[in-house]
């Protein structure tokens, strides 16, 4: 079992430069996967997508690789062609409104600054194995963190699963006495009623064979414990286990639901507001998982 919450980090030198990889994910029906890669990198985004994919089938998850310079006082070289080409189109578009254009030199810095040459722009072929062998690193982190929180998540289901089990059975124990209480509590209504009648009478008996038929949970909790079973072998035998957990907590559901609504049974009711609380806080944690 994985969860689909990761994050992973790998450097590389490049030469005067560090290559960084980040990889990080979040909760995502299915695999939305984003690339953020230095400028003419992307070439390199296919290769990129291709690798997320051999550790991740679902979740939100994000690759962004930076190059930046190690050294901080080296020299600064400005790509002057295009600062100027774009002091001209910045100032043909005031002036076109009829505006006066005056650059400050803040403004001067900041178009410089976004066409500075600091050596970190490096060529992608030329970076490709590096780059390889860092995104390997990092996703190789970041796959690591998602299993040891998926062991985490196996041994909460498995805790729950337990007690889901146990309610089942409380149910099943509490089940056949449902209907002999109610014709028990029934005579005594009809003897304190001082109604003058037949213990035999055919209208109590069809009362009471109606109501024995109407609460039987028989079949309901014999599924639960099928469905239950079958959660407990898919979190521990399956690699993506995400979306089929979740159609088998929806069939569980169902059944407590039904079992709530037919049982008319006071310890009953508890046992199935306590099952609906742990399928909850299933449900949630499903939600993280792969």
């Amino acid at each position: 079992m994985k969860s689909m919450t990761g994050y992973g980090r790998a450097t590389s030198v490049l030469g005067n430069s560090t290559l960084t990889v980040q990889v990080n994910s979040v909760n995502r029906k299915t695999l939305d996967l984003s690339v953020s890669l230095p400028a003419d990198w992307d070439d390199f985004e296919a290769e990129i997508r291709d690798a997320v994919r051999e550790v991740a089938l679902r979740g939100k998850v994000h690759v962004r690789i930076e190059i930046t310079g190690d050294t901080p006082n080296r020299n600064i070289e400005w790509d002057d062609e295009a600062v100027a080409t774009t002091l001209a189109r910045l100032r043909a578009t005031v002036e076109a409104q009829q505006l006066a254009f005056n650059p400050t030199p803040e403004l001067l810095w900041q178009i410089a600054n976004s066409h500075r040459q600091n050596g970190a722009n490096v060529d992608s072929e030329s970076a490709r194995d590096v780059a390889l062998e860092a995104l390997q690193e990092a996703l190789r982190a970041f796959a690591a963190m998602r299993a040891k929180e998926g062991e985490s998540l196996l041994i909460d289901f498995l805790g729950r699963m337990d007690i889901l089990k146990r309610l089942v059975e409380s149910i099943a124990l509490r089940a056949p006495e449902v209907a002999p209480a109610h014709r028990d509590t029934l005579m005594k209504r009809l003897g304190d009623s001082g109604l003058d009648f037949d213990l035999d009478d055919e209208r109590v008996l069809k009362e009471i064979a109606f109501f024995a038929d109407r609460c039987d949970v028989t079949e309901e909790i014999t599924r639960l414990r099928s469905h239950l079973d079958q959660f407990a072998t898919l979190i521990r035998t399956d690699a993506e286990i995400g979306r089929k957990a979740e159609f088998i907590l929806q069939e569980i559901g169902r059944e407590v639901n039904t079992i709530g609504s037919k049982a008319n049974d006071l310890a009953i009711a508890r046992h199935v507001i306590e099952m609906k609380n742990e399928l909850d806080r299933v449900r949630e944690q499903i939600a993280n998982v792969e």
